[in-house]
């Protein structure tokens, strides 16, 4: 039976190392078809949704080295969503799902090494998808270029305007 357990936690530090995130939700109450629609939205984003014994889930954070926050998370009946890159898509359709059935309850997890609470990943369902904010950001450096090409053009504009102006004229 120790082996089984030992590959239950090595499964589960095998996700989280190779996820930059970790996000522990309450599933209480959740009924199965719930469970598959939650795993199926969170599939489209690249995660996964997890059930599992909380002592194995905090022996494979601890080696893991996440945050002694991450364990107080873990008591009740716990899920865990590790995913490939995208955390803001999880906490997108964990905070889309819990809006139509009131579960799962989002209680914090773990960003790049560092904590998170519930009101912090929330607001990381709030921002913008990836590509939203690439775009916003290409928009911000492209502006400088787009008004210099602008100053340095005026005054050709400006002489070629005043010269269609006389030919006009005459």
């Amino acid at each position: 039976m120790k082996a089984e357990k030992q590959l239950i936690i090595d499964t589960l530090l095998e996700r989280i190392n190779a996820s930059p995130f970790l996000l522990v939700a309450d599933y209480s109450g959740m009924t199965v078809p719930q469970f598959a629609e939650l795993r199926k939205r969170l599939r489209a984003t690249g995660s996964e949704f997890h059930v599992a014994k909380n002592t194995f889930v905090k022996r494979a954070a601890d080696t893991a080295s996440l945050p002694e926050e991450v364990a107080a998370l873990l008591s009740g009946q716990s899920a865990v969503v590790t995913g490939e890159s995208d955390v803001c898509g999880a906490a997108k359709a964990l905070k889309s799902f819990h809006k139509e059935f009131n579960r799962p309850i989002v209680r914090g997890g773990s960003l790049d090494g560092a904590a998170l609470d519930a009101a912090q990943v929330e607001a990381l369902a709030d921002l913008p998808s990836k590509e939203i904010l690439q775009a916003q950001l290409l928009g911000v450096l492209q502006t400088p270029a787009r008004q210099l090409v602008t100053v340095l053009n005026e005054p050709l504009a400006s002489l070629a305007r005043v010269l269609q102006a006389k030919a006009d004229q005459g």
